[in-house]
């Protein structure tokens, strides 16, 4: 798969044309509800990976086909895992003016050099789910270098020196993170944190672990209220139809997807795409965890969540 994916269709970023900069599944915590599945390498010194002119080229090739509204930085990976960031973020600068977002869960915003190497982003996402260390534990199971008192120490610092926009995500599981008690606790520390927008969110996808459950909507508009005027669901919400050529196959390639298996070769015949184009669209929708993807007879074939037996 490509470096770069999508684009795709988000919540938050309308068409989000996806940059993946770390191998799958790279990262510093290991989180009950991540929909790419369980972490294989978990880390916190940040490496380096693909050569970042790889990535600028190959991001302005795709660039020359369809217009997104937001370029994300995420993927199967912790981005800012990657020593080169800030290189990348530079380097999409000097061929677009489109937006750059970068989805993390915020673990490495502690450390000066990672706030350094995003300062040039336009969005940063970061995701908290609790202010107590035991629950920080048992959602996320981090990297046992990690405390939860220095990463929500990190994300103050970030929002002191950051110039662009900070969303943060706060993401909730049934019976585990969603009493008055840890609520309360949000809310106080992302009132000193002070993001632009506050997006809750719960599982929405199936996740790596079942102990995930998602909260319903009515426990989601009541802590709406609670956290105050920037706070906004995210969950369960329509997603935008963007600009450009590109959201069209990917609408027709989950409806593909969602009657029968279908391999690159027969999504690209229909959609009258180059398998690398597919393959792109394909990586934006496997992270999303909206399809899955299963071997046979030595070929790929892929499908819709909802058909995994």
């Amino acid at each position: 798969m490509p470096n770069i994916f999508g684009p795709v269709p988000s919540r938050r970023l309308g068409l989000s044309l996806g940059v993946d900069l770390i191998p799958g599944k790279t990262c510093t915590y290991d989180c009950l509800y991540c929909q790419v599945g369980q972490t294989t390498y978990k880390i916190t010194e940040p490496k380096s990976y693909t050569p970042v002119q790889d990535i600028v080229d190959e991001l302005k090739q795709c660039l020359d086909n369809t217009q997104p509204d937001t370029i994300t930085l995420a993927g199967t990976g912790e981005p800012t895992l990657d020593v080169q960031l800030g290189q990348v973020i530079s380097g999409i600068k000097k061929i677009t003016a489109i937006p750059v977002a970068i989805l993390t869960n915020g673990a490495l915003l502690w450390r000066e050099d990672v706030r350094e190497r995003v300062a040039d982003a336009d969005i940063i996402m970061p995701t908290m789910t609790t202010v107590f260390e035991n629950t920080f534990r048992a959602i996320h199971r981090p990297h046992e270098k990690l405390e939860l008192l220095m990463i929500i120490n990190g994300m103050k610092e970030l929002r002191s020196s950051f110039q662009g926009r900070i969303h943060m995500e706060v993401v909730f599981l049934a019976g585990i993170n969603d009493t008055s008690h840890e609520i309360e606790g949000l809310r106080a520390i992302l009132h000193e944190i002070s993001p632009d927008k506050i997006q809750i969110n719960t599982v929405v996808r199936p996740p790596s672990d079942s102990k995930a459950k998602a909260l319903d909507m009515g426990q989601l508009e009541d802590i709406k209220v609670f956290f105050g005027d920037k706070a906004e669901i995210i969950a369960h919400v329509p997603l935008k139809q963007g600009k450009g050529p590109a959201s069209s196959p990917s609408e027709t390639l989950l409806e593909m997807a969602k009657r029968r298996p279908v391999r690159v070769i027969d999504i690209a015949h229909i959609l009258n795409k180059s398998p690398e184009e597919i393959e792109r669209l394909l990586k934006g929708l496997l992270i999303k965890g909206a399809i899955q993807r299963q071997e046979h007879g030595g070929e790929w074939f892929f499908m819709t969540v909802k058909n995994r037996p």
